[in-house]
């Protein structure tokens, strides 16, 4: 059995160091926990779609499926290079994946930038390879976005909240990644909605406590 240490989890492998995976997804079959509606596409008609990475995706699907206009959450894994990586694999820091959400909305109830402004306050987008005392690769802060227009908005949103925390007096750069979005490979069954089915989970979601305006 290999074995990983911390300088493992803060450094992205290269090709040759990431673990191989596998060819075969991961098998979802229940609806979302809480919505109601499929995981898997395909999606309602009009929907947009975005990937979110703040941290443990644990609490921050639970912030997403509350917002308005959300239509579909789920977690899973994306930005690395081992296909259909486990949660296990994920966590060697070998995998080079983020935990991310999957998040599918109605553009006609919510938008792009309302989306952002959850993201921008609801976590530290500038601790790099961490988020609060979860340490890693996979828990770094980024934006994944399957258009161009939509990646124009984010890169503004960076440079809005950038200004917001300078007026703030917060003097750490944002570390954020902001990119098209990578593949996405769900995560299993039992990360899926995991706050709802347990409501005394482990939440590391905490904002730096500045607005997005």
């Amino acid at each position: 059995m290999a074995i990983f240490n911390l300088s493992d989890k803060l450094t992205m492998p290269t090709l040759d160091q990431a673990l191989p995976g596998r060819t075969h997804t991961m098998p979802l079959s229940a609806p979302h926990h809480v919505l109601g509606s499929s995981l898997q596409a395909p999606f309602a008609e009009g929907s947009k779609k975005l990937l979110l990475g703040m941290g443990c995706f644990w609490g921050v699907e639970r912030k997403l499926w509350q917002q308005k206009g959300i239509l579909v959450t789920a977690v899973g894994y994306a930005g690395g290079l081992t296909p259909n990586a486990t949660y296990e694999e994920v966590c060697s820091g070998m995998t080079g994946h983020n935990e991310v959400v999957l998040v599918v909305y109605d553009p006609g109830q919510t938008s792009l930038e309302e989306l952002l402004a959850v993201f921008w306050q609801c976590h530290n987008p500038t601790q790099g390879m961490r988020q609060g005392n979860d340490v890693g690769t996979q828990y770094r802060s980024g934006i994944y976005l399957y258009n161009e227009a939509d990646l124009q908005l984010a890169e503004a949103s960076h440079v809005t909240y950038a200004t917001c925390l300078q007026q703030a007096g917060v003097a750490a750069a944002i570390t954020t990644e902001i990119m098209p979005a990578p593949e996405f490979y769900y995560a299993e069954a039992y990360h899926q909605q995991y706050l709802a089915k347990n409501p005394g989970g482990y939440c590391g979601l905490a904002g730096i406590g500045v607005n997005y305006s």
